[in-house]
């Protein structure tokens, strides 16, 4: 029986998977998203166009391939039918490649409308979450009192979701919370009808039973490591399990089933809204890794903090993930930097630590390691052997610190600027 292997994100989020997903998409026969929401974007570049996805899987690109929406994924009906019909105008016919799961959760329009209200009320202490209703929208699924992709099959339907609303309301009430809700739900009626132009499917037998007759599937994942609900910068975090675990939930998979584990890191670090970052640059390094690194984010705009690479943590989510194989994005954005750091471990109050802590304080300090700049246009390089010894002993230190081979390194946006290393 196959295995399903695994791709995700070891820093928090944007660090590229759509991007490798399409490039390794034809290598198997199913690509399955296991969870979170529109609330991230992944985008990839390709023919000179430029494509952002939100809740659907990045192998959509790859003719003939099977794409899953599963369980552990939550699906607004208006975003999903906008991101559809954009790839339609494209050339991009999705009902025939993509499947969804009658047991992932439905976002409804006041989940929006308590989102807004929830962040509203935590004042200066607000996570700095995207809006799109993604955390009660989980609060529901967690709480037993959430509706499905299954529901809308239902002739109880409209019961089912007059009772959602009506709870959602008195929520609402409760925080005084002004709002519009009848052109929203206007809205999301249609894109329901739209919704169900695609097939609805029970996700762990098909996952399972398409194992079972020897086909392979890549399950892709969403943010990052250390937005993971329970091991991630608590609680700034997302509401999903974005680490490999989360793919058995996700999917409806039994743990021996998950076969390579490819983590994917930054050659720096960056992170959208609120939440402690260790390396994070407040000077003209940081501004210098966004303007050219184009960081901000793919749904939001947001602008992206950025820092160097995080050892710390990077070894901690390769060890939460059991990560057989690195690959390293965005090298190319430090082509002119003399000096690139690398922060190795954290000073803690005057003890010097290895471990990620519980509780990341300002006090914190990250103790860096120096490396002389490669200062070479790495875009022009075609195979490992090509790239400058300052760039090697990068990409080699890292191995040697994490204990994972860099199995995959992208030097540019597009499908094409992508290396595979060969190991003998």
């Amino acid at each position: 029986m196959k295995k399903v292997d695994v791709i995700l994100g070891l820093q928090w989020g944007d660090e590229g998977k759509g991007k490798v997903v399409d490039v390794l998409t034809p290598r198997y026969d199913v690509v399955a998203r296991f969870q979170g929401g529109p609330n991230a974007g992944h985008t990839l570049e390709f023919n000179g166009e430029k494509y952002v996805l939100r809740s659907i899987p990045s192998g959509i690109f790859q003719g003939g391939k099977t794409n899953v929406i599963g369980n552990g994924v939550v699906i607004d009906a208006i975003l999903f039918r906008a991101e559809a019909e954009e790839l339609a105008k494209s050339g991009h016919d999705l009902t025939r490649q993509l499947c969804i799961s009658k047991k992932a959760h439905l976002i409804l329009p006041t989940h929006r409308l308590l989102d807004a209200a929830y962040e509203a009320a935590k004042g200066s202490a607000k996570i700095g979450t995207t809006g799109k209703g993604i955390g009660p929208t989980y609060t529901d699924k967690v709480s037993r009192s959430g509706m499905r992709v299954g529901d809308l099959l239902s002739p109880d339907f409209r019961e089912i979701y007059s009772r959602a609303k009506a709870r959602h309301e008195r929520i609402l009430r409760s925080l005084d919370y002004s709002y519009d809700l009848a052109g929203l739900e206007s809205q999301w009626f249609e894109a329901v009808e739209f919704l169900k132009r695609f097939r609805f499917i029970d996700s762990e037998y098909f996952i399972n039973g398409t194992l079972a007759e020897g086909k392979s599937v890549l399950a892709e994942g969403a943010q990052g490591t250390l937005l993971d609900i329970d091991f991630g910068s608590y609680p700034f975090v997302t509401s999903s399990n974005t680490v490999s675990a989360g793919v058995c939930t996700g999917l409806g998979i039994a743990p021996n089933r998950i076969g390579e584990v490819f983590g994917i890191f930054k050659a720096y670090c960056t992170r959208v809204g609120s939440g402690p970052f260790p390396t994070e640059l407040f000077d003209e390094t940081g501004d210098r890794l966004c303007s050219i690194g184009h960081e901000f984010g793919a749904v939001t705009g947001r602008k992206r903090r950025c820092g160097w690479l995080d050892l710390v943590a990077l070894k901690y989510s390769i060890m939460i993930n059991g990560v057989t194989q690195l690959i390293m994005m965005k090298s190319d954005v430090m082509n002119d930097f003399d000096t690139i750091r690398v922060a190795t471990a954290y000073d803690i109050g005057g003890q010097v630590s290895g471990e990620f802590p519980y509780d990341i304080a300002d006090s914190l300090k990250p103790v860096y390691t120096d490396f002389e700049g490669w200062k070479c246009d790495l875009r022009g390089c075609k195979s490992y052997g090509e790239f400058p010894a300052a760039f090697r002993r990068y990409v080699e230190f890292i191995e040697r610190e994490t204990g994972v081979p860099v199995r995959i390194i992208s030097v540019g946006p597009d499908r094409g600027e992508t290396i595979v290393r060969e190991y003998r």
